[in-house]
């Protein structure tokens, strides 16, 4: 029963955080935007803006629920609900902090300790790309129905580089478990550095698997009005919003635990706090290097244009895929080779 308690507790603390950091971040992204640009941004909403935010999930609540005539109803209210369930539940393996001890038990800070955390992430993206075809195809809307078939190709093509420049991390930490990871990369021994090829490759494929520009070719305005969800409005549309920025969250929570050292904090051990502030300090740490990823993703979205679809196709299967497998290659030439550094 205690179990069970902590277990709702962690669930409840992350989804709260994740929803805060969801509405915040597009308030972020509006801002950072209107600076790339040089507009003013959000000002009339409260004070700077900042209850634009609010004020849209509020817009989204009343708005009218439009489904057309000839949809497939249930498909069509199932797809958003398919894809921020992925979402969600995607990050519960990712270790925000490594223990905390409370009234005398030690507590882990994730929400689920497994064992094969890294195929429960990818089994799980692989999960993600049926919301967006089931969208697409129950619409009966062409546009849609052109967006879910590029999405589908989109995220097999680059789901193979994420697999394989994340097989490079397995090979040298000898586990599956993603606080196990983290652990190796103590004393800066980020796998960024020592699999950069790796890093790269994650990285674009992260941008890839979450349809953001400069690869949101699913979804492209000039081309297909609104790609996949054409024909959603209301909550359901709310719902593929909310995946969306989920699915950032997630990406780059993936990216720190796998490259950037997750909630590592070089020295912390040795300023002599307690343990509880240790503790404390490390997830301040993991939320550092997530907001500073967020911002990536966000200073990237505005910055590189939009592919074409044959570039974005030769890009997964004529470069990422080829740089995945050389960086496999070399990852186990120097980790048998070098098995006390790699």
């Amino acid at each position: 029963m205690e179990f069970l308690i902590i277990s709702l507790i962690k669930v409840v603390a992350v989804m709260a955080v994740v929803l805060l950091v969801v509405m915040n971040l597009v308030y972020v992204e509006r801002r950072t935007s209107a600076f790339i640009q040089n507009r003013i941004g959000p000002n009339r909403v409260g004070p700077l803006g900042l209850f634009q935010s609010p004020a849209d999930v509020l817009k989204l609540f009343i708005k009218e629920d439009i489904v057309p005539t000839n949809a497939t109803r249930f498909i069509h209210t199932l797809a958003p609900i398919l894809s921020i369930a992925v979402a969600m539940v995607t990050i519960a393996v990712v270790p925000f902090g490594n223990t905390i001890e409370l009234f005398g038990r030690e507590i882990k800070l994730m929400i689920a300790d497994v064992n094969i955390g890294v195929l429960y992430v990818l089994a799980l993206t692989s999960l993600g790309v049926y919301g967006v075809t089931l969208s697409g195809w129950s619409s009966n809307n062409k546009y849609s129905l052109l967006g879910s078939l590029r999405s589908t190709a989109q995220l097999i093509s680059y789901e193979l580089s994420m697999g394989l420049s994340i097989i490079g991390v397995i090979m040298v930490t000898g586990s599956l478990e993603l606080d196990r990871i983290v652990e190796v990369q103590a004393h800066g021994h980020w796998f960024a550095f020592l699999t950069p090829i790796g890093f790269i490759t994650f990285v674009v494929a992260s941008f890839a698997e979450t349809n953001r520009l400069p690869f949101d070719l699913p979804e492209a305005e000039p081309e297909l009005v609104g790609g996949y969800h054409t024909e959603y409005s209301g909550m359901k549309f709310g719902a593929f919003f909310l995946a969306e920025y989920s699915n950032m969250i997630t990406s780059s929570a993936l990216i720190v635990t796998l490259f950037l050292g997750g909630w590592q904090l070089p020295g912390v051990y040795s300023w002599g706090l307690s343990p509880v502030v240790v503790s404390l300090l490390q997830v301040l740490t993991f939320m550092v290097k997530v907001g500073a990823m967020l911002f990536f993703y966000i200073w990237i979205r505005w910055t590189i244009p939009r592919f074409r679809y044959d570039q974005l196709m030769n890009l997964g299967w004529k470069v990422m895929l080829p740089l995945a497998l050389v960086n496999l290659l070399v990852t186990g030439v120097m980790h048998f080779i070098f098995p006390t550094v790699w």
